[in-house]
C-alpha cells in the first residue's frame, strides 16, 4: 500500500505536466484560428502600403526623372543632402507649421466656445448640433470649390459683396492673402471636429462637482479655469495633435483654391516636384520620406495621448 502510494503522485504529476503541454498547445492553437481570418487583410495591407514605402525609400536614394530618357542612378543620400539647402523645401515647410498651428488653435478655440454653448439645455439645441457639425462633414475639395467661387470670388463672392456694401474695394482673397484663405477655410472646417471631441469632455463633467463650486459661492468664469479647464486638458490635447495630424496632410483646399501660389506646403510641394511638373521622383521621395517620419512621430504622440485619455477615463 506504501509503494502504491508513492508511485501513484510520480504518475499524475507526469500525467498532469502532459496535460500542461496539451492545454498550452490547444490555447496557441485556437488563437491561430481566431487569428486566421485575419491574415489575408494583414497581408493585402502590408502589399498595400509597407512595399510601396519600401519603394519610396529605394527612389530616394536614386536620381531619377521621368520626363527623360536617362536611367535611374543611384546617389545615396545625395537627395537628403540637397534638401538642406533647398529654400523652397524649406519654405513650404515654414508655410505647414504656421497653416498647421494657427489652423489647430483657432480651431480648438472657437470649438471650445461652440462646445461651452451646446453643453446647455434649449430649444432646437438638436438641430443647432447637426447644423454646426455640417462643414465637418463636407469634401475637402467640395468646401474648397464653395469657399473660392461663392464666398472669396472677387466679382460675385458673399463676402466681397459686404465689402461693397461698405463703400470699400473688393479684395482678390486667394491671391492677395493665399495663405491665411486657406486657414479660414480649415478653421471653417475642423472647427466643429474640436467642438465635437471637447463636448464630449464637458458632458463626462461630474455634476456634483459644479453644484458644489456653485454653493462655494465661485461663479462662471473661476469654475470654467479652475474646474472645466483642468478637466478638458486631456481632450484640448486629444484634438489639438489628431488637427495636427491631418492638417499637416493638407492638399485639397490649397490645390483648388490657391494652386500653391504663397501657400505651398509639404504635400503639396512633394506633388509640385513629382506629378505636378517636376517630375523628379528621387528627390520627391526624399522629400515624402521626411514628410511621413514628421507624421508618424506627430501620430506616436497622438496614440500616447489617447491612450492616457482611455486609461483616465477607465479608471
Amino acid at each position: 500500500m506504501v509503494e502504491q502510494q508513492r508511485i501513484e503522485p510520480a504518475d499524475n504529476g507526469t500525467s498532469g505536466k502532459g496535460g500542461g503541454r496539451a492545454r498550452k498547445s490547444s490555447f496557441l492553437s485556437e488563437a491561430w484560428k481566431r487569428r486566421l481570418p485575419l491574415l489575408p487583410a494583414f497581408l493585402i495591407v502590408v502589399v498595400l502600403t509597407q512595399v510601396p514605402f519600401l519603394m519610396s525609400i529605394y527612389f530616394s536614394l536614386t536620381r531619377w526623372r521621368a520626363n527623360t530618357a536617362e536611367p535611374r542612378e543611384f546617389i545615396g543620400v545625395d537627395n537628403y543632402i540637397d534638401l538642406v539647402s533647398n529654400s523652397f523645401f524649406w519654405s513650404a515647410a515654414w508655410n505647414s507649421i504656421l497653416m498647421t498651428v494657427v489652423s489647430v488653435g483657432l480651431s480648438l478655440l472657437f470649438g471650445t466656445g461652440l462646445a461651452l454653448l451646446l453643453d446647455r439645455k434649449f430649444f432646437g439645441q438638436g438641430f443647432a448640433r447637426t447644423l454646426i457639425i455640417t462643414p465637418f462633414l463636407v469634401m475637402p475639395v467640395v468646401a474648397g470649390l464653395v469657399w473660392k467661387n461663392q464666398m472669396l470670388n472677387s466679382s460675385f463672392g458673399v463676402i466681397n459683396w459686404f465689402i461693397e456694401g461698405l463703400g470699400m474695394e473688393p479684395i482678390s482673397f486667394a491671391s492677395r492673402y493665399p495663405l491665411w484663405t486657406i486657414v479660414v477655410v480649415l478653421v471653417w472646417q475642423w472647427t466643429p471636429f474640436m467642438m465635437l471631441i471637447i463636448l464630449a469632455g464637458l458632458q463626462g463633467q461630474s455634476s456634483s462637482v459644479l453644484e458644489a463650486a456653485k454653493v462655494d459661492g465661485a461663479n462662471g468664469v473661476s469654475t470654467f479655469f479652475q474646474i472645466t479647464l483642468p478637466h478638458l486638458r486631456s481632450y484640448l490635447e486629444l484634438g489639438a495633435l489628431l488637427g495636427v495630424i491631418y492638417l499637416s496632410q493638407v492638399y485639397d483646399h490649397i490645390r483648388v483654391i490657391t494652386r500653391g501660389t504663397g501657400s505651398a506646403n509639404l504635400p503639396y510641394f512633394v506633388y509640385l516636384r513629382s506629378i505636378g511638373g517636376g517630375w523628379q521622383f528621387g528627390a520627391a521621395s526624399a522629400y515624402s520620406i521626411v514628410v511621413v517620419i514628421f507624421s508618424f512621430i506627430i501620430a506616436n504622440f497622438g496614440l500616447r495621448v489617447l491612450s492616457g485619455l482611455l486609461t483616465d477615463e477607465g479608471a
